[in-house]
């Protein structure tokens, strides 16, 4: 009876979304700590991620390259499917530029934010978590190995984009895949890591669309 109620309170403790069954392992603290320390140092990043958008009707599958700074500069290129290849998205701090190859060349220019654009990002999931009212610590083993899974709630009221996961793994504190979910929790957006370098030197004409 004892061993039943501990391993209820194990579950109640760790999981906000999920069920008790989907915990593969428990949460190593020590790993959490470590990878809790590398989030917070990071300053930048680089990464080639593949992410997909699913909507009621599709999916659409795109492959990337991110180059992000925690202050907000950030670079999207992708490079794939071949009929979106090479449109890029930079932020230079203050103006958002998009460039279109296949438009002769044209780049558009707005102060505006896409969401479903930024919310990609790792930095903006460190954020979400470091300032969110709830969040959550799981663990799961994946073919990768150990990871914990990270889990915080999106600020403002998109019904798209509520809440998301990150795996991070164990021994390397490096990201897996990120997961957004709606307000019904189903799956909007995954994001899955291909390579991913912490720290990374960005200079500051990689926030500069080059033709």
């Amino acid at each position: 009876m004892k061993k039943f109620m501990f391993l209820m309170l194990i579950c109640a403790g760790v999981l906000v979304l999920s069920a008790c069954t989907a915990i593969q392992e428990r949460v190593d603290a020590t790993a959490y700590e470590r990878i809790h320390r590398q989030l917070m140092a990071m300053e930048s990043f680089t990464t080639q991620a593949t992410v997909t958008f699913i909507s009621n009707n599709s999916t659409h599958v795109y492959e990337t390259i991110q180059h992000a700074r925690v202050t907000g500069e950030y670079r999207i290129e992708v490079t794939a499917p071949e009929n979106v290849a090479g449109n890029t998205t930079v932020f230079d701090g203050t103006t958002i530029s998009q460039f279109n190859p296949r438009v002769d060349g044209r780049i558009s220019q707005t102060s505006t934010e896409a969401p479903e654009r930024l919310e990609i990002l790792l930095t903006s999931f460190v954020r979400n978590f470091v300032t969110s009212q709830e969040v959550s610590i799981m663990a799961a083993a994946m073919e990768e190995g150990l990871t914990t899974i990270l889990e915080a709630t999106i600020p403002g009221d998109h019904p798209y984009m509520t809440s998301q996961r990150l795996w991070v793994k164990n021994d390397t504190q490096l990201p897996v895949q990120m997961i957004i979910y709606d307000q019904n929790g189903a799956e909007r957006i995954i994001v899955i890591f291909n390579s991913f370098e912490y720290n990374v030197n960005i200079e500051d004409n990689m926030f500069q669309v080059r033709r």
